[in-house]
């Protein structure tokens, strides 16, 4: 979402007004830098803030506006801009692929921006690193864990179509796939179940999952009764839902987003006659949304949701901190992924401040980009963490939530270090 700027009669209250809004973290900035020899540059974030998820999202941008604020809207001794992007549309009441095109190849002709937080959806991703990896353009990503993003597991051709120059410009703050997979069969095993039917959105995110999901099960000798992709648009599901009750399955495994119809799911699963105590539903942080709830009611109660991290009351102690500073000056609750935009942000600002400091003066993206790839030991609200070789996180913890008197509510932590 970009704001014109004002021209005031005199250029020197114009100065003062560009650096209150990037002080401010606010909207899109002027900055003359980004190639070097400046004394500003600018960062964006690309989430969906239209749908289901707005909640979440807009929690995000705040967490980025807040680590801006308080760094007095610097990185070092260089200003820098926010622009919050929305890659989702009203029509679609999510991301949208052209949409995600559109934004990262409008930044990528942008040579003031030397950084880039999101996307939020692994699909859009898909889509944009190798747009970004063209232009140089660094990116952070606190939500996508789809695995083929980075590494081998996905499609065969992955990760190396998305990257055309050969070099990585992509990193991410959550565990990938293949550790939120594992997840949902160690919670499988220790409930004691032992067989499962899998459906999948057939999106890049849900049927990345559902795969790393079915590949764990089976290691651990979890019978997979069924598999099949959905369609996400379906005004029901009874003809299915039907059909896993005569399989008998103890578990249902919905590899998808909240968007791609997880509520109906969970009604016409029950309306089968398939209680969620006697038949488990497992499904993964892309329904951990408190809008699941609203929009499933009952059908939700005790449900299993793995989340790629952890939620806010089991951060470290830096985490604790940003909760009640982030809890003190925005009325919205802190979202699962609200922490997590927030690293990214401090870990995108300390890279700059580094290239700076490198560089004499604004930094351009590959110095930026540089830093964000040697970004070791982090100690931030997430725990003491590195970037590993393919840009992902080295941490290995996840956390298991169940609804329970329709709220989501900690069940577990799960570490999975020796399971992937």
């Amino acid at each position: 979402m970009r704001r014109v700027r004002r021209v005031g009669m005199l250029a020197a209250m114009g100065v003062a007004l560009a650096l209150l809004i990037a002080g401010c973290g606010g909207g899109s900035g002027s900055g003359d830098s980004g190639g070097g020899g400046g004394d500003s540059v600018k960062i964006v974030s690309d989430l969906p803030l239209q749908g289901a998820n707005r909640a979440q999202t807009t929690t995000m941008v705040n967490s980025i506006k807040l680590a801006l604020e308080e760094r007095k809207g610097k990185a070092g001794d260089v200003t820098v801009e926010y622009e919050s992007l929305d890659d989702a549309t009203a029509q679609s009441g999510q991301w949208d692929e052209a949409k995600c095109a559109e934004n990262a190849q409008s930044a990528a002709q942008d040579e003031s921006i030397v950084g880039w937080i999101g996307p939020f959806n692994s699909g859009c991703a898909a889509v944009e690193i190798p747009i970004l990896n063209k232009a140089g353009l660094g990116m952070i990503s606190p939500a996508n864990t789809y695995i083929g993003l980075t590494k081998p597991g996905g499609e065969s051709d992955e990760p190396d179509k998305y990257y055309p120059t050969g070099e990585r410009n992509y990193t991410r703050v959550i565990v990938a796939d293949d550790k939120q997979g594992a997840a949902g069969a160690a919670l499988m095993e220790e409930e004691g179940l032992q067989s499962v039917y899998i459906l999948d959105d057939k999106e890049t995110y849900g049927k990345g999952l559902a795969d790393q999901f079915q590949k764990a099960a089976e290691s651990a000798g979890i019978e997979v009764i069924g598999r099949e992709g959905i369609d996400g648009s379906a005004s029901n599901y009874r003809s299915l839902m039907n059909k896993i009750a005569q399989a008998q399955p103890d578990a249902i495994y919905f590899g998808g987003i909240i968007e791609n119809n997880a509520a109906q799911i969970l009604k016409d699963k029950v309306g089968a006659g398939m209680s969620n105590e006697d038949v488990a539903f497992i499904g993964p942080d892309g329904i951990f949304v408190d809008s699941l709830i609203e929009q499933a009611g009952d059908a939700s109660e005790g449900i299993y949701v793995t989340f790629g991290g952890l939620p806010q009351s089991e951060l470290s102690d830096k985490g604790k901190e940003f909760v009640k500073n982030y809890e003190s000056k925005y009325d919205d609750s802190i979202q699962p992924y609200t922490a997590y935009a927030y690293e990214a942000a401090n870990v995108m600002l300390d890279a700059i401040e580094r290239a700076a400091e490198e560089a004499g003066g604004a930094p351009d993206r590959a110095a930026v980009l540089k830093e964000i790839k040697a970004t070791k030991d982090y100690d931030g609200v997430l725990g003491t963490w590195s970037f590993d070789e393919d840009g992902d996180t080295s941490l290995t913890e996840l956390s298991v939530q169940k609804v329970e008197g329709g709220k989501f509510k900690l069940d577990r932590v799960l570490d999975v270090k020796d399971l992937v």
